[in-house]
């Protein structure tokens, strides 16, 4: 049986394996569907304190767990499908058929951006056009011109924060109507910098010869006619969704599936013993820097859970 068990391997639950093995605890690790996280999709972390000069996300999540490793954890390529947490002893059942055992559980499964799904998405995303961070992301389009595609708040705190260093923004919407609240379209409509462009739909993502976005293709929801409005990176704002399917019933989590995270840590579920990281619990920030923060938490947490067993 495991003393710690975590769910995920991106910077929540990787900075929770390297405070858990540096307590001597010999966490486990259960990679998940995508080893080290959603981060390991972006280009470039500029904004990761402790790397002046950036670094990719794939290399950012491997140096964690490298350094966990240095201290004892174990990273195992598995996906956790099922859990039972009824029992003292948490079990996680495991695509591969295997059960996993373990007094504490820190769950760090991360958020999913929710995407379009339109020809040309897949192909350009990560790295060659297509996001869905402006934070991480917008530094690279510098004087050019750029598309965001959505209509609540987050779509519009994108555009906004896109205009620092775009030329130019184009907001688009399925709807006549943001569904972002009042403040936020006043800013939008405010900022000279971003067109707004509704009611449309992407119909498509097209490239060029060097293999990155060039264009969104987008049809008019009112008239059906298509037009191709040229870009050099899109945006894709359009909601998250919580990896956290499989925890229905298990622990306390929102309609949306956010986990619910309380106590004084604000990592504690409502089962004892269970403690929660990342995004899959934090609808705010979505940042790998407050990932971290929260898988520290969480291990500190889970160790004086165990002492407490003792």
């Amino acid at each position: 049986m495991e003393e710690i068990a975590i769910i995920g391997s991106g910077c929540a639950g990787a900075t929770a394996a390297i405070y858990a093995a540096r307590a001597g605890l010999a966490p486990l690790v259960i990679e998940g569907k995508l080893p080290g996280g959603l981060i390991t999709t972006t280009a470039e972390v500029e904004n990761f304190p402790g790397f002046p000069d950036g670094i990719d996300g794939f290399s950012l999540t491997l140096n964690m767990r490298q350094q966990a490793e240095k201290f004892g954890a174990r990273f195992v390529a598995d996906e956790i499908v099922a859990v039972d947490f009824s029992a003292v002893t948490k079990r996680l059942t495991a695509a591969s058929g295997k059960v996993y055992e373990a007094k504490s559980v820190i769950v760090a499964t991360g958020a999913k951006p929710r995407l379009t799904g339109v020809p040309g998405e897949s192909e350009f995303y990560g790295g060659n056009g297509v996001s869905t961070c402006a934070t991480c992301d917008g530094a690279f389009y510098r004087g050019k011109k750029v598309a965001v595609f959505g209509g609540g708040d987050s779509a519009c705190e994108e555009a906004n924060f896109l205009t620092r260093f775009a030329e130019k923004v184009f907001l688009m919407h399925r709807r006549e109507k943001f569904r972002a609240s009042d403040v936020m379209v006043r800013r939008i409509v405010a900022n000279p910098k971003i067109e707004i462009v509704v009611p449309v739909i992407p119909e498509r993502f097209v490239g060029d010869d060097s293999g990155r976005v060039r264009a969104a293709v987008v049809r008019d929801v009112a008239t059906g006619e298509v037009r191709e409005i040229e870009v050099a990176g899109i945006f894709v704002a359009i909601g998250h969704e919580p990896d956290t399917k499989f925890l229905a019933g298990a622990l306390a989590m929102e309609p949306d599936g956010t986990l619910v995270a309380g106590g004084a840590s604000g990592v504690a579920t409502n089962v004892a013993g269970v403690f929660v990281a990342g995004d899959c619990a934090d609808r705010v920030y979505r940042q790998a820097i407050t990932a971290a923060g929260m898988g520290a938490r969480a291990a500190l947490e889970a160790q004086r859970y165990l002492e407490a067993l003792s």
